[in-house]
This record gives structure tokens, C-alpha cells and sequence, in this order.
């Protein structure tokens, strides 16, 4: 198997607000809250549903990487319920092996609103449900695992997330979200300088992680890590440091934007996939470009 992810099993309920909703809800726009199911449900109460599907961020990578022809697979825990089967479905319809046994359990599945803006922004709001709570679990055949930063907002999935890290021939990471950076910096920044071989992250998040203001100190501190860091800088494009090499590629062009969701899923989805068949560090961030512009056109983060 080329590439198993690790990550929270989450049912996507995309929804279209205005600005004036994120503002008397107290959201920031462009990241991610957790809440509990009473807050949750207090707020789908007042949103109109535009779609449901099934998501979490490892997750959309991992079918991106199955419909560019990889052998891929997922664990992720969901309950023996309605959203739980539709999740595994989900997965399975696109030939990503799921590897968890569904149980009945007291929580529900995962779920997560997408709040999308009219400028395209994604604001979420989680209930992690059962999604958080991840059996220690790992593939030794996989070429790579690849873990999202949201598993530690979790306590019980951290041991499962060192283990499955210690029984990997390599190890990628995405920094998943500012807002998540900033609740366990110490813990990711030992992880990004000790533990993971190639790590994932847009501009603001590896600024905040390293507490720079300038890109310029970021590329420094790439060249000093000696491993592979993967940034994404929006219109500006994307840049690979790997080792003391800095490769750069330019964003999309006259794209038509609807949605960001996903954006930085699919781009990972692109690169890994360069990096397992063997593609140039400049092909794997042009095909990260490729699959990032598409998926930022429709709503949703699966292509299909």
C-alpha cells in the first residue's frame, strides 16, 4: 500500500451565511471551532443545509490520492450508525480501504459545518462525536502515513498518533488549521523538528508555529529543519523546502473560486502523490496546484 491515513472521520454540512452570521455567532472566519452537540445542534438549527458529505481532512486527501490511481486507505473511527455508514460508503465507492470495525457507541458520528462566505471562505464548526476517540492502529506496509493536526484536540487519539508514528517507514503531517497550530504549538513543533519527515502547512500557520513574521525566516528555518516542509501561500503559490533545496511553483490562474473547502486536502493528495510515483519535487507541486484549482471551483471537497 502507498499511503494510510489517519485521521477524524467527519460528515461534512456545507451551508451559506453572510459575514453579519459569523459576527453574531462570534466565528472568525477561515477556521475551525469545536463545540459540543448542544451548541452544534443549537446552530444547524439556524442554517439553511446546501449539502451533506462525508469529509475530515486526512480523509479528502486520502480519496484524491484513489482517484489518481493510488492504493491508499483510511482508519477513522465512526459509530454503528446512519452517518457512520454512509462515511464508510463514502470512502469505499472511491477504492480507499477502510480499516475499522464499526461498534455500536454512545457517541454519534462526526460532523462538521462548512459556514461558506460569499468571498468563498470556509469558517467550520465541529462536533468531533466519536471521530476523536481513534483506536491505536497502524499499516507497517504503507510507504507513508499521513496524520492531521486536528487528532490532537483529542486527548486518547495522541498515544494511537505516536505509536502508528513509530511503526512508519515515513511520516507526513498537515499543521490542519491556525487556530489548531496555536492550541499545541510545543507539541508540533517537536513533531515537525523530531518526527515527521514531511510536513504540510500553509503560510500563516507555519508563521504562527515558529512565531515569524517574514517568509524569508520561514524558508530559514526549512533549510535549518534538513526534512521536507510543504507551504501553500494562496495566490502566491507554493513552495517546497526540502533539505537546503527550495523549489518554488506558481499558483492557478483565472480560476472561478466558489469554495475553499478542501483546498489544502487536495493539494497534499497532488504532492503525495508526485513523491510515491517518483514525480520531481517541482511535478509534485504542480500536480498539488492542479488538484487544489479544481477542487476550489465546486462545492465540496471531493472532485467527484
Amino acid at each position: 500500500m502507498k499511503i494510510l491515513g489517519i485521521g477524524n472521520a467527519i460528515i461534512d454540512v456545507i451551508c451559506k451565511v453572510d459575514d453579519n452570521f459569523l459576527l453574531e455567532n462570534n466565528l472568525t472566519k477561515s477556521t475551525m471551532k469545536l463545540v459540543d452537540e448542544g451548541e452544534f445542534k443549537k446552530m444547524l438549527s439556524n442554517l439553511k443545509i446546501e449539502k451533506t458529505i462525508a469529509g475530515g481532512s486526512v480523509a479528502n486527501s486520502m480519496v484524491g490520492l484513489a482517484q489518481l490511481g493510488n492504493d491508499v486507505a483510511f482508519i477513522g473511527k465512526v459509530n454503528k450508525d446512519n452517518l457512520g455508514e454512509k462515511y464508510e460508503k463514502s470512502l469505499t465507492k472511491e477504492n480507499v480501504k477502510y480499516f475499522y470495525n464499526k461498534k455500536e457507541e454512545v457517541m454519534p458520528t462526526g460532523t462538521c459545518i462548512i459556514l461558506i462566505t460569499p468571498d468563498s471562505e470556509r469558517t467550520m464548526i465541529t462536533f468531533l462525536g466519536i471521530a476523536g476517540k481513534i483506536s491505536e492502529k497502524a499499516v507497517k506496509e504503507s510507504e507513508i502515513i499521513f496524520l492531521e493536526g486536528y487528532l490532537w484536540d483529542e486527548g486518547e487519539p495522541k498515544s494511537a498518533f505516536n505509536k502508528a508514528m513509530l511503526l512508519a517507514n515515513k511520516t507526513a503531517m498537515t499543521l490542519s488549521d491556525q487556530f489548531c497550530v496555536e492550541r499545541h504549538k510545543e507539541s508540533f513543533l517537536d513533531l515537525v523538528k523530531n518526527k515527521l519527515d514531511i510536513t504540510f502547512s500553509n503560510e500563516q500557520e507555519i508563521k504562527s508555529l515558529i512565531n515569524v513574521s517574514s517568509f524569508e525566516e520561514v524558508i530559514t528555518f526549512g533549510k535549518q529543519l534538513g526534512k521536507s516542509l510543504i507551504i501553500t501561500r494562496g495566490e502566491s503559490g507554493s513552495v517546497a523546502i526540502i533539505k537546503n533545496e527550495v523549489v518554488e511553483c506558481a499558483g492557478g490562474k483565472n480560476l472561478k473560486i466558489q469554495d475553499l473547502t478542501g483546498a489544502g486536502d487536495l493539494f497534499a493528495a497532488g504532492f503525495l502523490h508526485g513523491r510515491v510515483n517518483n514525480f520531481s519535487t517541482k511535478e509534485s507541486l504542480e500536480k498539488g496546484t492542479e488538484m487544489s484549482s479544481r477542487i476550489i471551483q465546486k462545492i465540496g471537497a471531493r472532485l467527484n
